[in-house]
């Protein structure tokens, strides 16, 4: 799975521009909407240490998802877990 930020600085920089134009200059408005739209709101403990591209990131941990059937996801014991449907 590939995220899309809502500015892709390196694209920016490596667009074309017209003889003697200055580099792409980093606005303080296109960083912040990078970071919120990367800002993870979830409990600490649900967060795993990931990579994204060459840095590091954060992740939601969930279960992998069932292969086949319909489930839920719960909580039992204290644990998220995929539960049948047929449980509930």
């Amino acid at each position: 799975m590939s995220a899309k930020l809502p500015v892709d600085f390196k694209e920016l920089a490596q667009g074309t521009k017209a003889k003697g134009a200055p580099p792409y200059v980093i606005r303080a408005d296109d960083l912040m909407k990078n970071d919120a739209y990367a800002a993870l709101q979830a409990d600490e403990s649900w967060i795993e240490p990931t990579q994204v591209g060459a840095h590091s990131g954060r992740r939601l941990k969930l279960p992998a998802v069932p292969g086949s059937g319909t489930f839920v996801l719960g909580c039992e014991d204290g644990a998220l877990q995929w539960i049948t449907t047929e449980e509930c």
